[in-house]
């Protein structure tokens, strides 16, 4: 962060002590916080002779965006736990660099609304919004903005039939073929929830229909997203698949600085493919269209069963990888009609989805 001349005034994180700590004693921040208790008690001997304080809990994530000393806040948190901090930086009128897709998945009007009502800049950080983001830069070409192409990988699965999948083994669903991602969004992609979840968080971002959102499989993961105007010309951004890329964009915009990744090439753009999902298989993306068009409480009731059944997944508690998304159409499916969708709502409605969700899958 020193070559990007960022100052880090707060740090979050779950359960690596070692690393919260490391990182807290390198960087010297204001706050830092986990969720977990352990870690933080740990933290705060840690760090006693520092002047950094140890906060714990959403609580503590909910003051540490809120201070006076930042005016960005990178949400990484992972589901639907985002939601809470995310929307008080916001209130706080903070800029989000937003990794969290599930905040608007979850709550996509709220914070949309909350984000125009305290000026708030919304700074995509996944690869495929951060192209898209990117490929929307001239705001001429923006106003005719037909429609968005998102790539996906395939995942470690592509080409399998629902047959071939019974029996695929956790270690199997881990094994992504060009991400390096944490646990839950490696099991996504291999579902393809996550291709799932990025149309709604698009349709959020950049203000779209979910009709006017595409999916194609491309494995290279070179090209990391397409947008489409009237006029039938096609922009994509390339890459290598490399996260530093998008984070950085989202902390440095406008301006681009040089990054330690190597260079994209001619001979590693020799090879493209391109081809569509197969939804019968992968139900998960199929069951978030139709999350996506129903609206309300659908989309957090679909990711609500996706993180439970995942949890349960990644615990060895269910061993059908295919029930992953067979929860998530059958939570959808029986979704009920929310009339006002609050923060409040969407966390209720993901706390009942959970308990529906366990008993569907472990009677």
């Amino acid at each position: 962060m020193e070559k990007l001349d960022i100052e880090i005034t707060s740090i979050s994180g779950y359960k690596n002590k070692s690393l919260l700590e490391e990182q807290a004693l390198k960087f010297k921040p204001k706050y830092v916080c986990s969720v977990d208790k352990v870690t933080s008690d740990h933290l705060k001997l840690a760090l006693a002779h520092t002047t950094t304080k140890v906060l714990a809990g959403s609580e503590g994530l909910c003051e540490m965006v809120s201070c006076d000393d930042s005016d960005t806040v990178l949400s990484a948190i992972v589901g639907v736990a985002g939601l809470l901090p995310t929307t008080a930086a916001i209130r706080a009128g903070k800029h989000i660099a937003l990794a969290n897709k599930e905040t608007l998945v979850v709550g996509g009007k709220i914070v949309t609304e909350l984000a125009a009502k305290h000026g708030v800049k919304l700074l995509p950080v996944d690869s495929e919004h951060s192209a898209i983001f990117q490929c929307l830069q001239d705001p001429h070409s923006a106003k005719r903005l037909k429609k968005i192409i998102l790539t996906a990988s395939g995942g470690p699965f592509l080409g399998k039939t629902a047959k071939e999948l019974e029996d695929v083994t956790l270690e199997q669903a881990l094994n992504h073929p060009n991400w390096s991602m944490g646990s839950k969004i490696t099991i996504d992609s291999a579902t393809l929830m996550n291709k799932g979840l990025e149309i709604i968080e698009a349709m959020w971002l950049f203000d779209l229909d979910v009709s006017n959102i595409e999916v194609t499989v491309h494995p290279q993961s070179i090209i990391h997203s397409m947008v489409e105007f009237s006029d039938g010309s096609v922009l994509a951004q390339l890459g290598l698949p490399d996260m530093r890329i998008p984070i950085q964009y989202a902390l440095t915009w406008p301006d681009r600085k040089q990054t330690p990744v190597p260079p994209l090439t001619i001979e590693s753009m020799s090879n493209l493919t391109f081809g569509l999902p197969d939804e019968d298989t992968f139900r998960c993306l199929a069951a978030c269209k139709k999350a996506a068009e129903m609206g309300g409480a659908a989309p957090c009731v679909a990711n609500a069963a996706n993180e439970q059944a995942v949890e349960l997944f990644l615990e060895r508690r269910i061993g059908g990888f295919l029930d992953i998304g067979r929860s998530v159409e059958n939570a959808v499916d029986n979704a009920q009609t929310v009339k006002e969708f609050t923060v409040e709502t969407a966390i209720e409605t993901d706390k009942e989805t959970r308990a529906k969700t366990r008993e569907f899958l472990l009677g």
